[in-house]
């Protein structure tokens, strides 16, 4: 039985999240039953989804409880089985939360997944080929679906969904504009992972502003816009599309306090005949071995980059996890555990 410390939700955040939501707990691991596996994490994924988790109220994914261990995806290796598939020492990747070890029910499918260490990094599998990654993949191909020399943009460019969409759209063909808070973030979405252009949203007070800049860089209108923030960012956006152009929204981070986030001009919608489509990339689990393939090629190949920043310790996940919806990560948002 293995010592084992976990941060739970304590209460929900009454306006702006804080640290004093969580609550760090030490217990034991139990004894593992037939069919289980028992899982040292040794990566934590921040994600923005888990603010929404934290709020009692209805959206796409039920809230999380109070006083249970923290939603999170994890990585790490089996050191114990009962199940025959899976052996000592095998690396895996699977929602085991925010805390340092789980116990898995690995007769669930898609509970635990065995991954290939040999050319892609462990950490690399909840970010670039994991969960972010094939969000990318599934916004830019089944919802935008787009056609080589058209032009794409995409919110919070530098982040994990956003290096990811980056690469798998300068694949096929297309001209790609990031948007991303301060100049290192933008020379590194030029710089090192291959975008045309990135703007600096924190230089413009206004969606006006912000749309000049996207006409400067797309002198062709946008054709396909992947959504991570909303407010006004997809204000100069919509300002910009072409007729018939198409919105994947994956998330509306501007929005994870609570606040509305209403729309300058709808009728922009109408007017280009936009589709404009969200979507849950857990609801599409058809599509995560296409996705993760060409994902982990686009790695080997040294055209996706990623870049980490990673917190030392569960103690610190909370303060790591403020600092995420502030910005303050510069790509993939990571706790290390081991």
């Amino acid at each position: 039985m293995a010592t084992n410390r976990q941060i739970l939700l304590d209460n929900r955040p009454e306006g702006e999240a804080t640290v004093n939501n969580f609550k760090l707990v030490t217990t034991e691991t139990p004894p593992l039953k037939d069919g289980q596996v028992l899982v040292r994490h040794h990566f934590l994924s921040l994600d923005p989804y888990m603010r929404g988790r934290m709020n009692d109220s209805k959206s796409y994914a039920a809230s999380q409880p109070l006083g249970e261990v923290m939603i999170g995806g994890t990585v790490g290796e089996v050191v114990e089985s009962r199940h025959p598939k899976f052996l000592t020492g095998d690396r895996v990747v699977g929602m085991g939360g925010w805390q340092e070890y789980s116990v898995v029910d690995a007769l669930q499918p898609g509970a635990l997944r065995k991954v290939d260490t040999t050319h892609v990094p462990l950490s690399y599998y909840l970010g670039a080929v994991g969960m972010p990654g094939v969000t990318a993949w599934y916004g830019l191909v089944k919802i935008i679906n787009p056609k080589a020399g058209e032009t794409m943009v995409i919110s919070a460019a530098t982040g994990a969904v956003g290096s990811a969409f980056g690469a798998l759209a300068k694949a096929r063909g297309c001209r790609v504009v990031g948007i991303a808070g301060g100049p290192e973030k933008c020379a590194y979405a030029v710089n090192e992972l291959g975008f045309d252009a990135c703007i600096d949203y924190k230089l413009h007070k206004d969606m006006y502003s912000l749309a000049k800049a996207l006409k400067q860089e797309c002198p062709n209108g946008i054709d396909g816009y992947f959504e991570n923030v909303g407010g006004m960012v997809l204000d100069a956006v919509l300002l910009r599309m072409n007729a018939f152009g198409r919105i994947a929204v994956c998330g509306m981070i501007a929005g994870y306090d609570g606040q509305p986030l209403p729309l300058a001009n709808p009728a922009l919608i109408l007017i280009n005949r936009l589709k404009v489509e969200g979507f849950i990339v857990s609801e599409h689990m058809e599509v995560w071995p296409e996705a993760l393939t060409e994902l982990g090629t686009l790695v080997a190949q040294g055209k996706l980059r990623p870049r980490e920043t990673i917190a030392q310790g569960l103690e610190n996940a909370p303060e790591a996890f403020m600092g995420l919806l502030k910005g303050k990560n510069f790509g993939k948002q990571l706790v290390k555990l081991v």
